[in-house]
């Protein structure tokens, strides 16, 4: 029988042009529900399955405490599996056809507010050599742009037209889009450019935010440049890339961004991905409501 699990990753990677950590993902969750048919059904393979094996898959991710969160995310990895088994018609039908996913709690994701991005540019002392000007420039190209952090990692150089003053991103799927610079950020980056080919190698002379010993910075140097910096100014748990993200998109709605523009920036594929950071310019907009409104006036 064709091994259909690489030919599904063969299929993630060519087709879909997942990231490396997103294929893996989707793998890690497709064989975790192999080998729990392997030690609780026999091992029967994965074009046989019917649904009630994969309920009591899912029945026993909840009794060892995987979130529902968690398990809705394994359940969609093995959904495209499935999706892809009838697409080269090793199924007929797939087994998660009426599957409902778990409920969750919607969770709310709090932006560092504008004081706080202030405090974190004037109060941190950002020396002037290759780490100081680099570490800035990382904290301000995620608040300038919102890219995500994958983007901001794999950026590189050829992508930053100082012309035009913008900078183009390589998405989700390879998708690119075009972000306007501020002239600030734009003046950053001259300014990180200079310093720069002291550190670079010759393995990663094109990519733009470089580790002190002139490699590709990782995933995790980034998370935690970000929260040990963030942890000076703000006591919000959560200090990520992605709140960064998130800042840049409630900041520009609650000064007077529409909707559309910001998914564009964002390089979302539907405004309803968007509309998740609509809540916190909600507060805003109920603050303006209150003071303006003539049946509110004291």
């Amino acid at each position: 029988m064709v091994n259909n699990v690489q030919a599904y990753r063969d299929y993630l990677e060519k087709e879909k042009k997942y990231s490396v950590l997103t294929v893996n993902a989707y793998l890690a969750d497709v064989l975790s529900f192999q080998q729990f048919l392997k030690n609780h059904h026999d091992s029967i393979v994965l074009e046989k399955v019917v649904y009630p094996l994969i309920r009591n898959w899912i029945v026993s991710l909840v009794e060892n405490d995987i979130s529902n969160q968690s398990v809705n995310r394994k359940i969609s990895s093995l959904k495209s599996f499935y999706k892809f088994l009838l697409k080269i018609k090793q199924i007929e039908v797939s087994p998660l056809l009426k599957h409902k996913s778990l409920k969750t709690p919607k969770k709310v994701q709090i932006p560092f507010s504008e004081k706080e991005m202030q405090n974190v540019f004037e109060l941190n002392e950002f020396t002037n050599d290759f780490e100081g000007v680099r570490n800035q420039l990382i904290i301000e190209l995620f608040y300038t742009t919102g890219m995500r952090r994958a983007e901001l990692i794999n950026l590189k150089i050829t992508q930053i037209d100082f012309s035009s003053q913008t900078i183009k991103v390589l998405g989700k799927r390879n998708k690119e889009r075009i972000i306007p610079l501020l002239q600030c950020t734009a003046q950053l980056l001259k300014e990180y450019l200079k310093l720069r080919p002291e550190k670079a190698a010759s393995s990663s002379v094109d990519v733009l935010i470089l580790s002190k010993t002139g490699n590709k910075v990782s995933e995790s140097f980034v998370y935690r440049l970000i929260n040990d910096y963030f942890s000076s100014v703000s006591l919000k748990v959560k200090k990520s890339p992605h709140v960064l993200r998130h800042s840049f998109a409630t900041h520009l709605l609650n000064n007077g961004a529409d909707l559309n523009s910001v998914k564009e920036l964002l390089g979302h594929a539907s405004l309803s991905s968007t509309q998740i950071y609509t809540h916190s310019s909600l507060a805003e907009l109920k603050k303006v409501y209150q003071e303006a409104h003539p049946r509110n006036q004291k």
